[in-house]
Protein backbone atom coordinates (compact mmCIF):
# COMPACT_ATOMS: atom_id res chain seq x y z
CA UNK A 1 0.00 0.00 0.00
CA UNK A 2 1.05 3.66 -0.75
CA UNK A 3 -0.16 6.85 0.07
CA UNK A 4 -1.79 7.76 -3.56
CA UNK A 5 -4.44 5.34 -2.75
CA UNK A 6 -8.00 6.11 -1.90
CA UNK A 7 -8.35 4.93 2.16
CA UNK A 8 -11.71 4.92 4.23
CA UNK A 9 -11.94 5.89 7.68
CA UNK A 10 -14.47 4.61 10.16
CA UNK A 11 -15.65 5.86 13.26
CA UNK A 12 -17.77 2.82 14.51
CA UNK A 13 -20.71 3.51 16.32
CA UNK A 14 -24.41 2.45 16.30
CA UNK A 15 -24.78 4.12 12.73
CA UNK A 16 -21.09 4.62 11.86
CA UNK A 17 -19.86 7.61 9.34
CA UNK A 18 -17.25 6.98 6.67
CA UNK A 19 -14.83 9.35 5.24
CA UNK A 20 -13.43 8.24 2.21
CA UNK A 21 -10.20 10.44 1.44
CA UNK A 22 -6.80 10.54 -0.75
CA UNK A 23 -4.20 12.05 1.90
CA UNK A 24 -5.20 15.94 1.56
CA UNK A 25 -8.75 15.73 1.29
CA UNK A 26 -11.93 13.58 1.34
CA UNK A 27 -12.76 11.39 -2.15
CA UNK A 28 -16.57 11.96 -1.41
CA UNK A 29 -18.77 13.31 1.75
CA UNK A 30 -19.02 11.32 4.64
CA UNK A 31 -22.23 8.67 4.81
CA UNK A 32 -23.62 6.76 7.69
CA UNK A 33 -24.69 2.90 7.53
CA UNK A 34 -26.74 0.94 9.86
CA UNK A 35 -25.50 -1.51 12.24
CA UNK A 36 -26.57 -4.56 10.70
CA UNK A 37 -26.57 -6.70 8.05
CA UNK A 38 -27.60 -4.79 5.71
CA UNK A 39 -25.77 -1.80 6.68
CA UNK A 40 -22.28 -3.64 6.22
CA UNK A 41 -23.23 -4.88 2.78
CA UNK A 42 -24.26 -1.20 2.30
CA UNK A 43 -20.85 -0.18 3.58
CA UNK A 44 -18.92 -3.02 1.25
CA UNK A 45 -20.50 -2.29 -1.92
CA UNK A 46 -19.45 0.82 -1.00
CA UNK A 47 -15.91 -0.42 -0.11
CA UNK A 48 -15.68 -1.89 -4.15
CA UNK A 49 -16.30 1.25 -5.41
CA UNK A 50 -13.25 3.12 -3.44
CA UNK A 51 -11.24 -0.19 -4.65
CA UNK A 52 -12.21 0.39 -8.29
CA UNK A 53 -11.30 4.11 -8.00
CA UNK A 54 -8.19 4.02 -6.29
CA UNK A 55 -7.04 0.70 -8.49
CA UNK A 56 -5.77 -1.66 -4.79
CA UNK A 57 -7.65 -2.28 -2.07
CA UNK A 58 -8.06 0.27 0.48
CA UNK A 59 -7.72 -0.23 4.22
CA UNK A 60 -10.08 0.43 6.74
CA UNK A 61 -9.30 2.41 9.86
CA UNK A 62 -12.24 2.17 12.69
CA UNK A 63 -11.70 3.21 16.47
CA UNK A 64 -11.93 0.63 19.22
CA UNK A 65 -15.55 0.43 20.84
CA UNK A 66 -15.07 -2.42 22.65
CA UNK A 67 -17.88 -5.33 22.09
CA UNK A 68 -19.50 -2.76 19.75
CA UNK A 69 -17.02 -3.31 17.31
CA UNK A 70 -17.36 -7.20 17.06
CA UNK A 71 -20.00 -7.62 14.27
CA UNK A 72 -17.64 -5.20 12.27
CA UNK A 73 -14.70 -6.77 12.72
CA UNK A 74 -15.83 -10.22 11.75
CA UNK A 75 -17.48 -8.95 8.83
CA UNK A 76 -14.17 -7.30 7.76
CA UNK A 77 -12.44 -11.31 8.44
CA UNK A 78 -14.96 -12.88 6.54
CA UNK A 79 -14.45 -10.04 3.47
CA UNK A 80 -10.55 -10.84 3.71
CA UNK A 81 -10.42 -6.73 4.14
CA UNK A 82 -7.37 -5.30 5.88
CA UNK A 83 -8.48 -2.88 8.34
CA UNK A 84 -6.72 -0.87 11.51
CA UNK A 85 -7.90 -1.22 14.99
CA UNK A 86 -7.11 1.90 16.46
CA UNK A 87 -6.97 2.94 20.35
CA UNK A 88 -9.42 5.84 21.78
CA UNK A 89 -6.35 7.26 23.43
CA UNK A 90 -4.49 7.42 19.89
CA UNK A 91 -7.38 8.61 18.25
CA UNK A 92 -7.85 11.21 20.89
CA UNK A 93 -4.59 12.45 20.50
CA UNK A 94 -5.17 12.77 16.94
CA UNK A 95 -8.18 14.81 17.35
CA UNK A 96 -6.06 17.04 19.43
CA UNK A 97 -4.22 17.71 16.89
CA UNK A 98 -6.77 20.35 15.12
CA UNK A 99 -7.25 24.24 16.32
CA UNK A 100 -10.80 24.36 15.41
CA UNK A 101 -13.13 22.41 18.50
CA UNK A 102 -15.75 20.27 16.35
CA UNK A 103 -17.20 17.30 17.46
CA UNK A 104 -19.07 15.00 14.38
CA UNK A 105 -18.65 11.62 13.85
CA UNK A 106 -17.68 12.70 10.12
CA UNK A 107 -15.06 14.90 11.70
CA UNK A 108 -14.06 11.93 14.15
CA UNK A 109 -13.92 10.00 10.86
CA UNK A 110 -11.62 12.35 8.52
CA UNK A 111 -8.96 12.21 12.00
CA UNK A 112 -8.89 8.68 12.18
CA UNK A 113 -8.12 8.74 7.97
CA UNK A 114 -5.31 11.17 8.76
CA UNK A 115 -3.51 9.24 12.10
CA UNK A 116 -3.43 6.00 9.40
CA UNK A 117 -1.20 8.58 6.71
CA UNK A 118 1.02 10.29 10.14
CA UNK A 119 1.38 7.61 12.58
CA UNK A 120 4.09 5.23 10.35
CA UNK A 121 3.63 2.55 13.75
CA UNK A 122 -0.07 1.75 12.85
CA UNK A 123 -0.24 -1.84 12.20
CA UNK A 124 -3.33 -4.18 10.60
CA UNK A 125 -5.00 -5.11 13.05
CA UNK A 126 -4.23 -9.14 14.43
CA UNK A 127 -7.34 -11.13 15.69
CA UNK A 128 -6.76 -12.76 18.66
CA UNK A 129 -7.63 -16.75 18.43
CA UNK A 130 -11.03 -17.92 19.00
CA UNK A 131 -9.77 -20.18 22.18
CA UNK A 132 -8.09 -16.80 23.73
CA UNK A 133 -11.03 -14.48 23.42
CA UNK A 134 -13.09 -17.46 25.30
CA UNK A 135 -10.59 -17.31 28.12
CA UNK A 136 -10.66 -13.45 28.05
CA UNK A 137 -14.53 -13.41 28.36
CA UNK A 138 -14.61 -15.94 31.20
CA UNK A 139 -11.90 -14.71 33.30
CA UNK A 140 -13.62 -10.81 32.33
CA UNK A 141 -16.56 -12.38 33.79
CA UNK A 142 -15.27 -13.60 36.84
CA UNK A 143 -13.81 -10.36 37.46
CA UNK A 144 -17.24 -8.34 37.31
CA UNK A 145 -19.05 -11.22 39.31
CA UNK A 146 -16.32 -11.11 42.02
CA UNK A 147 -16.61 -7.00 42.18
CA UNK A 148 -20.24 -7.18 42.44
CA UNK A 149 -19.70 -10.16 45.19
CA UNK A 150 -17.89 -7.99 47.09
CA UNK A 151 -20.31 -5.47 47.25
CA UNK A 152 -23.32 -7.52 48.11
CA UNK A 153 -21.47 -9.27 51.30
CA UNK A 154 -20.83 -5.49 52.26
CA UNK A 155 -24.53 -5.05 51.77
CA UNK A 156 -25.35 -8.31 53.47
CA UNK A 157 -23.53 -7.43 56.67
CA UNK A 158 -25.44 -3.97 56.82
CA UNK A 159 -28.20 -6.10 57.14
CA UNK A 160 -27.34 -8.60 59.29
CA UNK A 161 -25.97 -6.21 61.81
CA UNK A 162 -29.70 -4.62 62.24
CA UNK A 163 -30.76 -8.33 62.66
CA UNK A 164 -28.86 -10.77 64.11
CA UNK A 165 -25.24 -8.95 64.63
CA UNK A 166 -23.75 -11.82 66.96
CA UNK A 167 -24.19 -14.42 64.32
CA UNK A 168 -21.23 -13.19 62.94
CA UNK A 169 -19.24 -14.99 65.78
CA UNK A 170 -20.80 -18.90 65.04
CA UNK A 171 -19.05 -20.14 62.13
CA UNK A 172 -15.27 -19.01 61.42
CA UNK A 173 -16.29 -18.66 57.70
CA UNK A 174 -18.91 -16.32 57.73
CA UNK A 175 -19.86 -16.92 53.67
CA UNK A 176 -18.96 -20.32 53.64
CA UNK A 177 -22.49 -22.31 52.22
CA UNK A 178 -23.22 -24.04 55.41
CA UNK A 179 -22.97 -20.40 56.98
CA UNK A 180 -25.11 -18.72 55.06
CA UNK A 181 -27.95 -21.56 54.54
CA UNK A 182 -27.77 -21.99 58.72
CA UNK A 183 -29.01 -18.08 58.43
CA UNK A 184 -31.55 -18.76 55.87
CA UNK A 185 -33.14 -21.07 58.51
CA UNK A 186 -32.70 -18.79 61.45
CA UNK A 187 -32.34 -15.32 60.91
CA UNK A 188 -33.48 -13.87 64.22
CA UNK A 189 -32.43 -14.67 67.81
CA UNK A 190 -36.03 -15.54 68.61
CA UNK A 191 -35.87 -18.53 66.30
CA UNK A 192 -32.79 -19.82 67.71
CA UNK A 193 -34.38 -19.56 70.90
CA UNK A 194 -36.78 -21.40 70.23
CA UNK A 195 -35.38 -24.94 69.22
CA UNK A 196 -33.13 -26.95 70.55
CA UNK A 197 -29.54 -27.80 70.77
CA UNK A 198 -30.18 -31.26 68.88
CA UNK A 199 -32.60 -30.01 66.66
CA UNK A 200 -30.13 -27.18 65.19
CA UNK A 201 -27.20 -29.47 65.02
CA UNK A 202 -29.49 -31.86 62.55
CA UNK A 203 -30.78 -28.60 60.77
CA UNK A 204 -26.81 -27.67 60.05
CA UNK A 205 -25.84 -30.86 59.21
CA UNK A 206 -28.79 -31.31 56.38
CA UNK A 207 -26.52 -28.16 54.68
CA UNK A 208 -24.30 -30.05 53.13
CA UNK A 209 -21.36 -29.82 55.63
CA UNK A 210 -18.82 -32.99 55.87
CA UNK A 211 -18.51 -33.01 59.33
CA UNK A 212 -18.97 -34.97 62.16
CA UNK A 213 -22.39 -34.34 64.93
CA UNK A 214 -19.87 -33.32 67.22
CA UNK A 215 -18.85 -30.08 65.25
CA UNK A 216 -22.35 -29.47 64.29
CA UNK A 217 -23.35 -29.67 68.27
CA UNK A 218 -20.69 -27.16 69.31
CA UNK A 219 -21.72 -24.73 66.14
CA UNK A 220 -25.83 -25.17 67.64
CA UNK A 221 -24.11 -24.25 71.35
CA UNK A 222 -22.31 -21.15 69.83
CA UNK A 223 -25.59 -20.60 68.06
CA UNK A 224 -27.51 -20.62 71.01
CA UNK A 225 -24.89 -18.64 73.00
CA UNK A 226 -24.88 -15.58 70.06
CA UNK A 227 -28.41 -15.81 70.58
CA UNK A 228 -28.69 -15.02 74.46
CA UNK A 229 -26.07 -12.07 73.46
CA UNK A 230 -27.38 -10.67 70.57
CA UNK A 231 -28.50 -7.08 72.02
CA UNK A 232 -32.03 -7.58 69.49
CA UNK A 233 -34.26 -9.11 71.39
CA UNK A 234 -37.16 -8.71 69.03
CA UNK A 235 -37.11 -7.66 65.70
CA UNK A 236 -39.13 -4.92 64.44
CA UNK A 237 -38.91 -4.57 60.98
CA UNK A 238 -40.14 -7.24 58.72
CA UNK A 239 -38.33 -5.42 55.50
CA UNK A 240 -35.46 -6.37 57.58
CA UNK A 241 -35.84 -10.05 57.46
CA UNK A 242 -36.65 -9.91 53.57
CA UNK A 243 -34.20 -8.29 52.59
CA UNK A 244 -31.19 -10.58 54.42
CA UNK A 245 -33.60 -13.77 53.11
CA UNK A 246 -32.10 -11.90 49.59
CA UNK A 247 -28.84 -11.42 50.24
CA UNK A 248 -28.32 -15.35 51.43
CA UNK A 249 -29.97 -15.85 48.38
CA UNK A 250 -28.00 -14.29 46.11
CA UNK A 251 -24.81 -14.52 48.19
CA UNK A 252 -25.40 -18.49 47.66
CA UNK A 253 -26.12 -17.95 44.09
CA UNK A 254 -23.10 -16.43 43.35
CA UNK A 255 -20.95 -18.66 45.06
CA UNK A 256 -22.08 -21.20 42.68
CA UNK A 257 -21.82 -19.47 39.42
CA UNK A 258 -17.93 -18.19 40.67
CA UNK A 259 -17.15 -21.75 40.90
CA UNK A 260 -18.70 -23.03 37.49
CA UNK A 261 -16.47 -19.64 36.06
CA UNK A 262 -13.34 -21.19 37.58
CA UNK A 263 -13.70 -25.34 36.20
CA UNK A 264 -14.27 -23.40 32.95
CA UNK A 265 -11.41 -21.29 33.12
CA UNK A 266 -9.27 -23.77 34.43
CA UNK A 267 -10.83 -26.60 32.21
CA UNK A 268 -9.66 -23.63 28.91
CA UNK A 269 -6.56 -22.58 30.36
CA UNK A 270 -5.43 -25.70 30.39
CA UNK A 271 -5.56 -26.31 26.73
CA UNK A 272 -2.34 -23.20 26.65
CA UNK A 273 1.01 -24.63 26.60
CA UNK A 274 2.06 -21.13 28.34
CA UNK A 275 -0.41 -21.61 31.10
CA UNK A 276 1.78 -24.18 32.75
CA UNK A 277 4.71 -21.93 31.89
CA UNK A 278 3.25 -18.71 33.57
CA UNK A 279 2.12 -20.97 37.03
CA UNK A 280 5.53 -22.26 37.05
CA UNK A 281 6.44 -19.00 38.98
CA UNK A 282 5.74 -18.74 42.88
CA UNK A 283 3.10 -16.69 43.54
CA UNK A 284 1.14 -16.97 40.30
CA UNK A 285 -2.32 -19.26 40.64
CA UNK A 286 -4.83 -20.90 37.85
CA UNK A 287 -7.03 -17.81 38.08
CA UNK A 288 -3.86 -15.04 37.50
CA UNK A 289 -2.34 -17.10 35.13
CA UNK A 290 -5.32 -17.82 32.68
CA UNK A 291 -6.21 -13.70 33.08
CA UNK A 292 -2.17 -12.89 32.08
CA UNK A 293 -2.85 -15.31 28.92
CA UNK A 294 -5.70 -14.09 27.97
CA UNK A 295 -4.82 -10.84 28.08
CA UNK A 296 -1.47 -10.87 26.21
CA UNK A 297 -2.50 -13.04 23.58
CA UNK A 298 0.31 -14.48 20.97
CA UNK A 299 3.14 -13.32 22.77
CA UNK A 300 5.06 -13.29 19.19
CA UNK A 301 2.89 -9.96 18.13
CA UNK A 302 5.64 -8.55 20.81
CA UNK A 303 9.26 -8.16 19.31
CA UNK A 304 10.59 -6.83 22.23
CA UNK A 305 9.76 -6.90 26.15
CA UNK A 306 9.65 -2.95 26.54
CA UNK A 307 6.66 -3.34 23.95
CA UNK A 308 5.24 -6.00 26.28
CA UNK A 309 5.70 -3.32 29.45
CA UNK A 310 4.15 -0.96 27.27
CA UNK A 311 1.06 -2.91 26.93
CA UNK A 312 0.65 -3.12 30.16
CA UNK A 313 0.58 0.59 31.11
CA UNK A 314 3.57 0.05 33.37
CA UNK A 315 6.08 1.84 31.46
CA UNK A 316 7.26 5.61 32.96
CA UNK A 317 6.12 8.52 31.59
CA UNK A 318 8.93 10.90 29.91
CA UNK A 319 8.08 14.56 30.30
CA UNK A 320 11.10 17.22 29.15
CA UNK A 321 11.08 20.80 27.83
CA UNK A 322 14.33 22.66 27.19
CA UNK A 323 16.93 21.79 30.11
CA UNK A 324 14.55 20.57 32.51
CA UNK A 325 14.10 16.57 32.62
CA UNK A 326 11.75 15.44 35.30
CA UNK A 327 12.92 12.82 37.44
CA UNK A 328 9.28 11.41 39.20
CA UNK A 329 7.39 10.11 36.17
CA UNK A 330 3.98 8.13 36.53
CA UNK A 331 3.92 5.45 34.78
CA UNK A 332 1.35 5.45 31.14
CA UNK A 333 -1.66 3.41 32.29
CA UNK A 334 -2.33 3.59 28.54
CA UNK A 335 -1.95 -0.37 28.17
CA UNK A 336 -4.29 -3.05 29.38
CA UNK A 337 -6.11 -2.04 32.86
CA UNK A 338 -6.41 -5.95 33.43
CA UNK A 339 -3.16 -7.02 32.82
CA UNK A 340 -1.63 -4.20 35.03
CA UNK A 341 -4.07 -5.22 37.62
CA UNK A 342 -3.16 -8.97 37.59
CA UNK A 343 0.93 -8.31 37.35
CA UNK A 344 -0.13 -6.05 40.48
CA UNK A 345 -1.64 -8.71 41.71
CA UNK A 346 0.63 -11.60 41.22
CA UNK A 347 3.42 -9.79 42.72
CA UNK A 348 1.49 -8.92 45.83
CA UNK A 349 1.27 -12.89 46.15
CA UNK A 350 5.10 -13.61 44.83
CA UNK A 351 6.65 -10.80 47.96
CA UNK A 352 4.06 -12.20 50.73
CA UNK A 353 5.48 -15.07 52.83
CA UNK A 354 8.08 -14.93 50.55
CA UNK A 355 6.75 -17.15 48.33
CA UNK A 356 8.98 -15.64 45.20
CA UNK A 357 12.69 -15.33 46.84
CA UNK A 358 13.71 -13.88 44.03
CA UNK A 359 11.11 -10.83 43.51
CA UNK A 360 10.93 -10.60 47.15
CA UNK A 361 14.55 -9.65 46.74
CA UNK A 362 13.88 -7.24 44.41
CA UNK A 363 11.43 -5.82 45.98
CA UNK A 364 13.55 -5.35 49.59
CA UNK A 365 16.59 -3.95 47.26
CA UNK A 366 13.91 -1.06 45.83
CA UNK A 367 12.65 -0.26 48.91
CA UNK A 368 16.49 -0.02 50.72
CA UNK A 369 16.91 2.75 47.76
CA UNK A 370 14.19 4.72 49.18
CA UNK A 371 11.40 3.70 47.18
CA UNK A 372 7.91 3.79 48.57
CA UNK A 373 5.59 0.56 48.61
CA UNK A 374 3.71 1.34 45.28
CA UNK A 375 6.28 2.16 43.25
CA UNK A 376 8.45 -0.97 44.37
CA UNK A 377 5.42 -2.91 43.35
CA UNK A 378 5.57 -1.36 39.99
CA UNK A 379 9.13 -2.42 39.52
CA UNK A 380 8.83 -5.72 40.44
CA UNK A 381 5.93 -5.94 37.94
CA UNK A 382 8.24 -4.71 35.41
CA UNK A 383 10.48 -6.82 36.72
CA UNK A 384 7.94 -10.15 36.16
CA UNK A 385 6.55 -8.97 32.53
CA UNK A 386 10.08 -9.23 31.86
CA UNK A 387 10.79 -12.97 33.07
CA UNK A 388 7.22 -13.46 31.45
CA UNK A 389 8.22 -12.19 28.09
CA UNK A 390 11.42 -14.24 28.12
CA UNK A 391 9.95 -17.67 29.42
CA UNK A 392 6.82 -17.69 26.83
CA UNK A 393 9.52 -17.12 24.48
CA UNK A 394 11.76 -19.77 25.11
CA UNK A 395 8.95 -22.09 26.46
CA UNK A 396 11.21 -22.90 29.89
CA UNK A 397 9.74 -22.86 33.07
CA UNK A 398 10.68 -20.71 35.92
CA UNK A 399 13.34 -21.37 37.57
CA UNK A 400 14.14 -20.27 41.25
Amino acid sequence: MNGSGHWPGCRKRKNPSTSLFTKEESLQKSFTFEHNVLGLHDFYRFYQEVEKVAGLPPAVVFESTGHYHEPVLQFLEDKQIIYYLVNPVLSYEAKKASLRKVKTDAIDAFHLGELYYKNEDLKPFQKKSIRIMNLRNLTRQHDSLTGTYVQTKLQFLTILDQVFPEYKKVFGALYSPTSLATLLQYQTPQGVKEETVDQIAEVILKQGAKRSYKWAEEKAYKLKEAAERDPFKRNLYTSHITSLTMYIQILLQYQRHLSQLIEEIDALAEEFEEYEIIRSIPGIGGKIAATIISEIGEIDQFNHPKKLVAYAGIDPSVFESGKFKATINKITKRGSTRLRQTLYTAVQCGITKNRNPKLRAYYDKKREEGKPHKVAIIACANKLIHWIYALLNRKEVFKV
